[in-house]
């Protein structure tokens, strides 16, 4: 007998600590709209923009001593001796190679200060929406912009929220 009143008590006790658990309570977020919304968005934008046209003008710059070595060298070629022709030829195809070089090395240097740029952006979204999430007692917060989600039942968009946080109108 006493054995079965300990098993009650202690099924009572369980169920009451499974009623007592939350269901879980889940908002979304499209981050892509959240991050196009921020003002320090623009600024970033503009410096990627101008650091962009300074790689171009160097690139732009490189092309044109190249056509134009190319285009001296197939017109004076006729009255070039060999040992000329070969050293116009080999800074013609070094000029190639650097211009190669550069190309590749732009392209990684911009995508270095954008990833610089944006990570404090990005930090502070992260930041509102934690915050956002622990005040409102959200247990998940999807990024719908990710299309990872394929169903959900129906939840909260917090971008509002976020925003307001963040006082973006």
């Amino acid at each position: 007998m006493m054995r079965k009143a300990i098993m009650v008590i202690i099924a009572m006790t369980m169920s009451v600590a499974i009623f007592a658990q939350k269901s879980p309570k889940i908002g979304h977020i499209n981050s892509n709209d959240l991050l196009t919304a921020m003002p320090e968005r623009a600024t970033v934008q503009k410096e990627l923009e101008d650091h962009a046209n300074q790689l171009r003008a160097t690139l732009d710059a490189m092309r044109k001593e190249y056509e134009t070595k190319v285009t001296e060298f197939q017109s004076k070629q006729d009255v070039m001796t060999d040992i000329i022709k070969q050293t116009k030829i080999k800074e013609i195809t070094d000029l190639e190679k650097r211009i190669t070089e550069f190309q590749q090395t732009a392209e990684e240097d911009l995508q270095k200060k954008e990833q610089s740029l944006l990570q404090p952006i990005i930090d502070k979204a992260k930041d509102a929406i934690n915050a956002v999430a622990k005040e409102n007692g959200y247990t998940y917060v999807l990024d719908s912009s990710v299309g990872v989600v394929l169903y959900s039942v129906e939840s909260d968009d917090i971008l509002p929220m976020v925003k307001k946080k963040l006082a973006i109108n």
